[in-house]
């Protein structure tokens, strides 16, 4: 999109200026002939301004087959971009939650094992993921001041999450298996990965979007493509930090012996478990290589994947 000629996606095209949250204070003095802060949605006529309470939850048009083409090549490119940067800090961060210990799972050894694997399936878990995304997220009431903008975000990353991981397993499997060599199934891996990946979505992209919204609001117009990349880094990293002790319990489960109490799958029993024995540092190892990579990977992935997905449109 050129950048002389940004506007807010569907919030129309009349507005000079993006809209103000319910009830905000202006940032400055108000201009002369400017409308009160309390009615910032919506214009009847000159003059004439539609109070929040009157703002009803909207849907976006359905995507276009160019929209979703768009989505899925700019995932995918993104996907495989973050993937092959980050992988080094993805490897230290599972030996760091081994339960074998660091050293013993391979230190600082071959930390690019695994990464054929990773680079064959990131490509089409990541756009499988974001076609999915931008589809659901484009059929769910919206609205930028209704609270349902977040439920609606909130599903539609929980859907492409479950489609993503379809592909995302196997590999998945493949790669940690090179990592540290445990013994695993995909079928456990998947459902754990679903109850790790979903609850890290959930307040990861809501977050994304809320931060973006935010921004635009402050600077007057749709944010470029560097600042959603920021957006992304701040959403990636609380999201990491507040999920690690599912990203623990995930690890140990993938990584433990057949026929141990803990391969049997049990998320809880499993956090259970690491807390009598190592407590709030064990529930938190690797947090912050954790945060570090998924921080820098949110810049590069959502970043590169609004950057790419404007290209094409």
């Amino acid at each position: 999109m050129h950048s002389g000629a940004r506007r807010p996606p569907d919030r129309g095209s009349g507005a000079p200026r993006w809209p103000r949250p319910c009830g905000a204070r202006p940032l400055r003095g108000p201009r002369p002939g400017s409308p009160s802060p309390r009615a910032v949605l919506g214009r009847a006529g000159p003059g004439r301004a539609v109070p929040c309470r009157a703002a009803a939850p909207r849907r976006h048009p359905h995507m276009e087959p160019r929209e979703s083409w768009a989505a899925l090549a700019a995932g995918g490119v993104a996907g495989v971009c973050v993937d092959l940067i980050l992988f080094p800090l993805d490897t230290v961060k599972t030996r760091l939650q081994s339960p074998q210990g660091f050293w013993k799972a391979g230190g600082f050894r071959g930390i690019y094992a695994g990464v054929p694997s990773t680079a064959i399936g990131s490509f089409p878990n990541a756009a499988a993921f974001f076609i999915t995304y931008e589809n659901v997220k484009s059929v769910l009431p919206h609205g930028s001041a209704s609270y349902l903008t977040p439920v609606t975000h909130m599903v539609a990353a929980s859907s492409g999450e479950v489609v993503a991981c379809l592909i995302r397993v196997p590999s998945e499997v493949v790669k940690q298996r090179a990592q540290v060599s445990p013994s695993a199934s995909t079928f456990r891996i998947l459902s754990h990965t679903l109850y790790h990946e979903i609850p890290f979505s959930l307040v990861q992209f809501p977050l994304w979007e809320a931060l973006k919204d935010l921004w635009s609001w402050k600077q007057g117009h749709v944010v470029d493509s560097w600042q959603s990349a920021v957006c992304g880094a701040f959403a990636g990293g609380f999201a990491a930090a507040v999920t690690t002790p599912l990203d623990v319990a995930k690890t140990r489960i993938m990584l433990a012996k057949a026929g141990s109490a803990t391969a049997r799958g049990n998320v809880l029993a499993a956090l259970g478990g690491i807390w009598r024995t190592q407590g709030l540092s064990g529930l938190f190892a690797g947090v912050v290589p954790r945060m570090a990579a998924i921080s820098l990977g949110g810049f590069i992935f959502l970043g590169t994947y609004e950057k790419t997905r404007e290209l094409l449109l």
